[in-house]
């Protein structure tokens, strides 16, 4: 281990693909060019965004694929190397992350990250059903509680009894000088060449939470009206299901799913709609980057973030879960040129540079 010690230590099970995982690269890249020392420590050094760790980064390897074998590792961890913040997101690790500060007696101050609308989450992800109780029984051990939307904030103090005002609500940093960049890389694709039809975006996990069957049933209603195209970008376990509906309903020539995408910007940019068709969400991060690539949305008014993200349905269109005619009603209204501008000032809120400021605000505020 290097004698330099960390300031800020962030605890990843490994660089999933995910939202929160995002987060957290973002996160990192902007407190390196604040000059502070950062330690990611992982259970599995792996995953799609591990190039996107800055290399003034250090790297800890637990090499803990199973959660709890983690446990001792990250508590040595904490004693030898005494880093003044550890910060963790999404369960389990955020259990872990307490437990292993409570084996020790470690005086690192641990704020534990909450991504998902949890009792929500709870219920439709079995791997997850424990949570809630963990969190009622665990999170009040934390220094700091971050919540990613106000929604997410009021779920967690029900689910909990936690009291509101230990939850601190912070936005994900989502806007970067890098995906303002990465947006502007060329895009050889043959959909997105000049003459083309338009092409309705969705992007997430393959996963029953993202419910994209919604989102191609009402797509399949747009194609009646209008020549379209769909692309999904994302990876997960539903692909062979999705593609089955596309084929059952004559989709297969106007229809693609690319797989993971490491850089998904030029997409969100260029394409003429995008769509959220999600059951719950925490907080919704591809929603920001299409109002910041200034591309239209269309997303359902799950718990608990897109409806905070577009300020009621000022900034795009807000539909019921699970309907795909209203899905395609509001792809079409797009498509027709009912576009909503997007006030500059109010995706500040959503930029790295505000969010780090308020996890740093915090961290100072335990210390």
């Amino acid at each position: 281990m290097s004698e330099q010690r960390p300031h800020i230590a962030i605890y990843l099970r490994w660089l999933n693909g995910g939202g929160a995982e995002r987060v957290m690269v973002n996160l990192m890249q902007n407190f390196v060019q604040q000059g502070l020392n950062i330690d990611l420590v992982m259970n599995t050094v792996a995953g799609p965004y591990l190039n996107q760790v800055p290399s003034k980064v250090r790297i800890v390897d637990l090499k803990a694929p199973r959660m709890l074998a983690s446990l001792p590792k990250l508590a040595s961890y904490l004693q030898q190397e005494k880093p003044k913040t550890l910060l963790s997101s999404l369960h389990y690790n955020n259990e872990i992350a307490l437990w292993a500060k409570a084996l020790p007696l470690s005086a690192t101050k641990v704020i534990v990250s909450e991504h998902n609308t949890l009792s929500v989450h709870a219920q439709r992800c079995q791997t997850d059903r424990w949570s809630p109780l963990l969190a009622r029984l665990f999170y009040p051990w934390a220094d700091g509680i971050v919540a990613v939307s106000q929604g997410v904030a009021q779920d967690l103090a029900e689910v909990t009894g936690l009291p509101t005002e230990r939850i601190e609500v912070i936005y994900n940093p989502v806007i970067t000088p890098q995906m303002l960049v990465k947006s502007e890389e060329p895009l050889d694709h043959p959909w997105f060449q000049p003459g083309k039809p338009p092409v309705i975006l969705g992007v997430g996990r393959l996963d029953s939470q993202k419910d994209f069957p919604t989102l191609i049933s009402a797509f399949a209603q747009v194609r009646t009206i209008k020549p379209a195209k769909l692309l999904i970008l994302g990876s997960g376990r539903e692909k062979k299901k999705l593609l089955a509906l596309g084929q059952e309903l004559g989709l297969a020539e106007d229809m693609a799913i690319t797989g993971f995408v490491d850089n998904p910007y030029p997409y969100i940019k260029k394409a003429a709609v995008y769509v959220l068709s999600s059951i719950w969400e925490g907080f919704g991060n591809v929603i920001v980057e299409a109002l910041a690539l200034e591309t239209p949305v269309v997303c359902t008014d799950c718990p608990s973030g897109p409806k905070e993200i577009l300020a009621g349905g000022q900034y795009g269109e807000l539909v019921s879960v699970g309907n795909s005619q209203f899905i395609a009603e509001a792809i079409l209204r797009v498509l027709s040129g009912q576009k909503l501008a997007v006030d500059s000032e109010w995706l500040e809120q959503f930029t790295d540079k505000i969010s780090a400021q308020k996890y740093l605000e915090l961290i100072d505020n335990i210390s």
